[in-house]
């Protein structure tokens, strides 16, 4: 069997709760769940989530700390007490993975010192949390570094990186490329997949132009022992077509990634 757990994001989801994917995922057969810390008390409250894990038998895989733009306030403004209050979760749920974004460039006093900030708490805490690649913002032809210190992890000194295959689908970035050059340093994998416009698209894997299929066997191959996590869009749904999405986004990492993991 492939060693890499398949998770569903609360945020493949939304609208629906955190209970809402807790169900999903149990009828669906996935592996656990990475909890988008949002709105949702339940996603911020580690009582509220150990009595899901009890009662589905499903693990809290990873957190995903709410450094969004539409998590701006949650858990107050200031970016350290988010990633802190992010830990201290994954901690009382038995997460082993906090999912981070880079600063926005507005953010110059946090990205000041932020690779050294993830450091020192990853060595306090002994959580690896893991810098997700995101992409330029591009409008009317031109194109703006939302970043800092840059929306590609490659060049920067962190330990765990996320991988985001539908980041690499926006930013026009080689994601196989991606998956040589982080090495041993990828410790997460976001599942989705996107055409390449300036939208960030979440889709379905297989449904865009993104190299899904091959990065799964790759990292099979590997004996990548990280999660992958499908994160796709779902918002517009029917609860039907959404359930019908997730299952058949589970179907395809289960397939890629045995595909050589039973080699």
């Amino acid at each position: 069997m492939p060693d890499s757990r398949v998770a569903l994001s609360t945020s493949s989801v939304y609208p629906l709760s955190v209970v809402g994917a807790f169900d999903l995922a149990d009828r669906l057969g996935y592996d656990g769940l990475e909890v988008m810390v949002w709105t949702d008390p339940v996603s911020q409250e580690s009582g509220a989530l150990n009595r899901l894990i009890d009662h589905y038998g499903l693990p809290v895989v990873s957190i995903h700390a709410p450094t969004l733009l539409l998590t701006q306030r949650v858990w107050g403004t200031e970016p350290w007490d988010k990633i802190d209050n992010s830990v201290r979760l994954a901690q009382e749920v038995g997460a082993e993975v906090v999912v981070v974004h880079p600063p926005f460039r507005w953010q110059k006093e946090y990205a000041t010192g932020f690779a050294e900030g993830i450091a020192q708490r990853e060595a306090d805490s002994g959580m690896a949390i893991a810098v997700e690649n995101m992409f330029p913002w591009r409008a009317r032809g031109r194109e703006m570094l939302a970043y800092l210190p840059h929306w590609d992890p490659r060049e920067e000194n962190y330990a765990h990186v996320t991988l985001d295959l539908s980041h690499t689908a926006t930013a026009g970035t080689d994601a196989l490329e991606m998956v040589d050059d982080l090495g041993e340093r990828l410790r997460h994998l976001h599942l989705a997949d996107g055409l390449g416009s300036f939208k960030d698209e979440h889709l379905v894997p297989g449904r865009g132009g993104q190299p899904c299929a091959e990065v799964l066997e790759k990292l099979a191959a590997q004996r990548f022992a990280g999660d992958v996590v499908v994160e796709v869009g779902t918002r517009k749904q029917t609860d039907e077509d959404r359930e019908l999405d997730l299952a058949e986004a589970l179907a395809f990492a289960r397939l890629h990634l045995a595909a050589i993991g039973k080699s």
